[in-house]
């Protein structure tokens, strides 16, 4: 019987994984990362969930405390992030250095397992051609969570498992009541584990950072307004700027030095390409010159087509064929082939 262990975050999605795997005939672990205090889908509560799971699959269950990594890979990477005008991504790094990584290291070290599960919906798939291991996306393209994956090492994607891969959310649901789990009714978790717990992004950072007042400026310069915070904005922004204009507005710049937001008309907003770096070359090698592929600069972003130009310590230049609007640093841009994520990493600051 092939051990596997299944993160449990209390959710439907992993406990439908767990159960799933357990009637496959896995031998099922349970293993629930302990991220943070405070209610969230991770955490106190979930951990709940996640033990009673265990409970009536008949498995057993670990909870592994990774509240310093979570603090500092996390927590801390998102106020710095802010603080210097980005938006940080915070779920692939997550995916990585919080998830991924701690359970494939405690399956290995403390429970000499090789293989881990997740509820995301993504595949795997092994290019014989190739020898290397594909990230596809999900069937149900609406509950996709590839472009969250893209950062994720060979290593990781050999010994993971997505079983929910090849389902829809509708399958989900069903598969919960018929295993009459005690997650199947559970409502969807609809933010951020940081946001549930907090109420807002805006209460999250307010933990961390002071306001910081300053002054609302057009492309010339000229004051519109004031702000308390460049962290409390980000590019693209057209709602809650506390500004009166003939025409609409968005962020188009947080300019932290100067702690300046910068707003323009749709068109100042627009950019023909951008640099990535801290690229992670996925279902491919790093090319030696530049391939065609629709990228994804946001997660609920559609995919447009691109240019992909490699460049030196793992960076590329992505050339858009029509100029995109809100390319916001920190954001991940994730380009694919189909259904296959060729590679993916962090946008620049312009």
């Amino acid at each position: 019987m092939k051990k596997v262990v299944v993160g449990l975050s209390g959710g439907v999605d992993s406990s439908v994984a767990a159960a799933i795997l357990h009637n496959q005939g896995y031998d099922v672990i349970g293993l629930t990362l302990w991220l943070m205090k405070g209610k969230g889908q991770c955490c106190s509560e979930g951990m709940i969930d996640a033990a009673q799971i265990c409970e009536q699959l008949g498995v057993p269950h670990e909870v592994v405390d990774i509240r310093d990594v979570f603090q500092t890979e996390i927590v801390d990477f998102l106020v710095t992030g802010y603080s210097v005008g980005i938006t940080p991504l915070p779920c692939s790094q997550c995916n990585k250095t919080v998830k991924f990584g701690p359970m494939v290291k405690y399956a290995r070290e403390q429970l000499e397992c090789d293989s881990i599960a997740t509820g995301h919906y993504a595949q795997i798939r092994y290019d014989d051609i190739t020898g290397r291991y594909q990230l596809l996306r999900a069937v149900d393209r609406n509950k996709d969570q590839s472009y969250f994956l893209y950062d994720l090492s060979q290593d990781l994607l050999s010994c993971s498992i997505f079983p929910l891969g090849e389902l829809n959310k509708t399958d989900t649901r069903r598969m919960a009541a018929e295993y009459n789990l005690k997650t199947a009714d559970k409502p969807e978790s609809q933010d951020l584990c940081l946001v549930e717990s907090n109420g807002s992004m805006r209460a999250f950072l307010d933990k961390y950072l002071a306001p910081k007042p300053g002054n609302i400026v057009d492309t010339t310069g000229k004051i519109l307004g004031q702000h308390d915070g460049v962290h409390h904005y980000t590019i693209g922004q057209r709602k809650g700027l506390g500004i009166a204009a003939p025409e609409a507005l968005y962020v188009i710049e947080l300019d932290a030095v100067n702690n300046r937001v910068v707003v323009g008309d749709r068109s100042k907003g627009t950019e023909a390409e951008c640099t990535v770096n801290r690229v992670n070359w996925v279902s491919i090698a790093k090319p030696a010159t530049p391939i065609r592929a629709e990228v994804q600069i946001r997660y609920r972003s559609a995919p447009v087509p691109v240019t992909v130009i490699p460049l030196e310590c793992d960076r590329v230049r992505l050339v858009f064929d029509e100029p995109q609007f809100s390319i916001t640093p920190g954001q991940a841009a994730v380009w694919y082939e189909g259904d296959k994520v060729l590679g993916g990493g962090i946008i620049e600051q312009f």
